[in-house]
């Protein structure tokens, strides 16, 4: 047996989010602090569902380091390769929250953030080679060493089935569109699934129209495209099958977890070897369930929560 079903790689950080909605940052007076960052939040989704996760990371060697690998023990997540790196504070996010569908974040990663400075020669090969499922994000492209680091994960598996690209493209993070764009497209021959919204898609191989960038996405040599319509959806695309879901019926409370909720639903369906339709309607319905909570990584819904929802009809 593999140590880990799924291990994910890349940004963390320690959510400050309003407990207020509807209120700018200026007038909001009470906040809750919560486990962030995108990587992070697939693997806590996936262990939710069952999964055996672990997630490749960096801290500061400070107190929100320290709470961070408290969080990550108790949503059963594996901390064995999370460091902490001298000088540099752990991230914060503050978020405001006006729903339905705008969500300003404010990233304080300055002068840089430890996720980034993971080295290749400290990665555990043997283990990202073996897991069921590596996650990684285009964020994690976006400065060295971690870029590096992230090649070498992918030279070391080989392309193997299910190596997921997220595309989690944030433009703070880049100095220019074409820089993000240039390092996907240098990464996507080196993982099988590709997984984006629309910009995203955009971003990475110039179309935003679903079906052409999930086309682009294959003719790139990934084996299944994930392309968030928002509004419209998800429309999933592999050589032989294409699936389109409606977004699932929920009153939205912050939308900023929900593709995390939908990446670990998708590991998940993905690792049991469920059919395409099923897999996407599964990790549609527990993305909407995050959309419909407060914060995103104690948000992430359990099995049972998502099967509710589907047997409901509220797809």
């Amino acid at each position: 047996m593999r140590d880990f079903e799924v291990i994910a790689m890349g940004r963390v950080g320690v959510d400050i989010y309003p407990l207020q909605t509807g209120v700018g940052l200026e007038d909001v007076t009470s906040f809750g602090k919560f486990l962030g960052g995108s990587a992070t939040n697939v693997a806590v989704a996936a262990a939710r569902h069952g999964r055996r996760t672990a997630v490749i990371t960096r801290v500061g060697r400070d107190p929100f380091g320290r709470y961070v690998r408290r969080e990550l023990g108790e949503l059963g997540v594996d901390d064995r390769f999370v460091a902490a790196v001298d000088g540099l504070p752990t991230p914060v996010t503050f978020c405001e929250i006006f729903p339905p569908d705008d969500f300003p974040l404010y990233f304080y990663r300055q002068p840089t953030a430890p996720d980034l400075m993971i080295e290749p020669d400290e990665l555990d090969l043997d283990a990202i080679t073996n897991a069921g499922i590596f996650w990684a994000t285009v964020t994690g492209l976006s400065q060295d060493p971690s870029n590096a680091a992230h090649h070498a994960a992918w030279r070391a598996r080989g392309r193997r089935p299910l190596t997921i690209l997220d595309l989690d493209y944030r433009p703070m993070f880049w100095d220019s569109e074409a820089e993000a764009t240039a390092a996907v497209r240098d990464a996507l021959p080196h993982v099988s699934v590709a997984v984006g919204n629309l910009t995203e898609c955009e971003i990475a191989v110039g179309e935003s129209d679903p079906d052409a960038a999930a086309d682009a996405l294959l003719a790139a040599g990934v084996s299944l495209a994930v392309v968030k319509m928002g509004p419209a959806g998800v429309l999933a695309k592999t050589s032989k099958d294409s699936v389109t879901k409606k977004p699932t019926d929920v009153d939205v409370v912050n939308g900023l977890g929900a593709g995390d909720g939908f990446g670990g639903a998708l590991c998940h369906g993905l690792l049991a070897g469920w059919p395409l339709d099923r897999t996407i309607a599964f990790a549609n319905a527990a993305g909407a369930i995050v959309a419909s909570r407060l914060e995103c990584s104690t948000a992430m819904p359990t099995t049972a929560e998502v099967e509710k929802v589907l047997e409901a009809g509220r797809v």
